[in-house]
């Protein structure tokens, strides 16, 4: 059969539907020419939001330029968490769907997410720093966030710790899905318990707690680095299909010459 065609008449069972939608095949060949146009609209809201928050946007009114570091630290942490939920998500569908393609995009997520877990590690110690006089102190948020980028590095060591990789990724997947209960530990941390680590300054169901020529910057770079997220997984998920496919075909040329 095809592989772009379904049979006639609706699927036997709604895996069906995701197996046809998740196919390598076809997302090649909606990846690959949109990875240019993705990679450079993320390249330009970074930049953009970037720019505009530390050189053009006013310094906060309490802890003065140090809060600039916010057009980084804040962006980094929310892609962090939507990369973990991306990386469940994808889990699930491997566990109890199957198809191939899920394993492949939790195995290229983890090691994105973990970067920019890191880079909001990072910036969150360099802001703290001013403001604690810490660069590190035991929050209940920064450990949360720690304990996730525990979580991405024991993904990708899990993936990595078998001989037979279907193995490894029916482990990740169950570490995935258990680590997903942190996602609102980290979001809940600041109302659950008295930490140092500010609350939170934007909200979509009531007033956010922040000037709107800091929130426009703000936004900007949060898209960019969505964005750039998605564009340099989708990069590596073309990668890794490529690599499958050669090794297939070598795999095979040295069968027929045997």
């Amino acid at each position: 059969m095809n592989e772009d065609v379904l049979p006639a008449g609706r699927p036997a069972r709604a895996g069906g539907w995701l197996h046809y939608l998740a196919n390598p095949a076809r997302f090649m060949r909606v990846a690959v020419p949109t990875l240019p146009w993705l990679s450079g609209a993320a390249l330009l809201l970074c930049v953009a939001g970037i720019i505009w928050g530390y050189q053009f946007a006013p310094a906060d009114w309490q802890q003065g330029d140090a809060a600039r570091i916010m057009y980084v630290h804040v962006p980094a942490a929310w892609v962090a968490m939507a990369g973990y939920a991306a990386l469940a998500v994808c889990s699930l569908f491997s566990l109890v769907w199957r198809h191939p393609l899920a394993d492949i995009a939790a195995e290229e997520i983890g090691p994105v997410g973990a970067g920019f877990t890191a880079l909001c590690l990072i910036s969150g110690s360099l802001w703290g720093r001013p403001m604690w006089g810490a660069y590190w102190v035991w929050d209940a948020r920064l450990t949360s966030v720690l304990i996730l980028f525990f979580l991405y590095l024991g993904h990708i060591a899990l993936i990595r710790a078998f001989d037979n990789k279907s193995h490894g990724y029916r482990a990740a997947a169950i570490l995935a899905l258990a680590g997903a209960v942190n996602l609102p530990i980290i979001v809940y941390s600041v109302q659950w318990w008295n930490t140092l680590h500010q609350g939170n300054t934007i909200s979509f169901t009531g007033g956010s707690k922040i000037y709107i020529t800091m929130l426009y910057p703000l936004l900007i770079s949060t898209l960019g680095f969505y964005l750039a997220f998605i564009a340099m997984v989708v990069a590596r998920i073309c990668a890794a299909i490529c690599e499958r496919k050669t090794a297939s075909a070598l795999l095979a040329a040295a069968e027929e010459r045997a």
